[in-house]
């Protein structure tokens, strides 16, 4: 078995769940996923949920029996004690922390009943599983009726989805300083680019933020805004970015797996050159090959 500790939104979750599912494929295992962090987000974090049961996953979410003594980063109640007793009538995991931000090809490697804590933000964690991995990411449920409308729209189009993070990224000083936000310069060169490689390209915008969008893209009147999928439905909007024929991402991992999700072959992807302000985060390995860079 292999247990992955998840912490962050939805996207986060998924490549989190992807480095667990293909070491799991690896040794013909499961996957038990720890949510504990939902139940006690840290001070200061953004407020998140458990997201991953949109998807197809096979992985199943541990039990307290399954996860106790293996907090690594946090203290254990001391109603489950003693955690050795526990480690003796079950598997001793290998708890196994991210080291660095950039890839760790050490982990490919690891053993059965190992226990994953980090981001894992780079498809090479499972690029040998991507079919498992694409599978599984399919979403559980049907779109609606109104999300239904929009990808028949981005069929007949040379539909290129954008989409701008902003969020803590713009209003939190200490987010802004560490993962930074891309600005209007970048988007207006990424639409310049789509331009000259995509014949009558039509723009589809997705942010958290759309009426900053509207005021300061531009995009003039081959663009639309899609603004039904606020709240509890957000999640739609990944689907939808996905059914795009081309993909202008932020540094966000919501909208890298918009765009790996993307399966047209000949789709277009740009992304940020630099994916973090902090210079302390190597990111040389976030951005798949064959992608743009901005």
């Amino acid at each position: 078995m292999i247990l992955v500790k998840l912490r962050g939104g939805l996207s986060n979750q998924m490549f989190q769940y992807a480095a667990a599912r293909r070491l799991a494929a690896v040794h013909s295992t499961s996957v038990r996923i720890d949510t504990s962090w939902y139940d006690n987000i840290p001070a200061g974090a953004t407020l998140r949920t458990y997201e991953l049961h949109h998807l197809q996953i096979t992985g199943e979410r541990a039990s307290r029996w399954e996860t106790i003594g293996t907090d690594g980063v946090r203290s254990t109640r001391v109603p489950d004690l003693p955690i050795a007793l526990y480690r003796r009538l079950r598997p001793r995991y290998r708890f196994v922390a991210e080291r660095y931000f950039h890839f760790d090809p050490s982990v490919l490697a690891l053993p059965d009943n190992a226990c994953l804590f980090g981001y894992w933000v780079s498809e090479r964690y499972f690029v040998d599983a991507a079919e498992i991995i694409r599978r599984e990411f399919r979403f559980r449920n049907p779109p609606s009726l109104e999300n239904q409308k929009w990808m028949a729209r981005m069929a007949e189009a040379q539909s290129v989805a954008i989409h701008l993070r902003r969020g803590d990224y713009a209003a939190d000083p200490a987010v802004t300083a560490s993962h930074g936000l891309c600005g209007v310069d970048y988007y207006r060169r990424c639409v310049e680019l789509v331009r000259q490689h995509v014949v009558e390209p039509y723009f589809f915008v997705f942010s958290d933020d759309l009426n900053w969008a509207r005021e300061n893209l531009g995009l003039g009147t081959d663009a639309e805004y899609v603004d039904h999928n606020q709240g509890a439905p957000s999640h739609e909007d990944l689907r939808l970015m996905s059914c795009a024929r081309h993909n202008i991402i932020a540094n966000s991992s919501y909208s890298w797996w918009a765009a790996w999700l993307n399966q047209h072959e000949s789709k277009l992807v740009v992304a940020p050159e630099r994916w973090m302000s902090n210079p302390s985060f190597d990111s040389r390995d976030v951005l798949p090959m064959g992608w743009f860079q901005v």
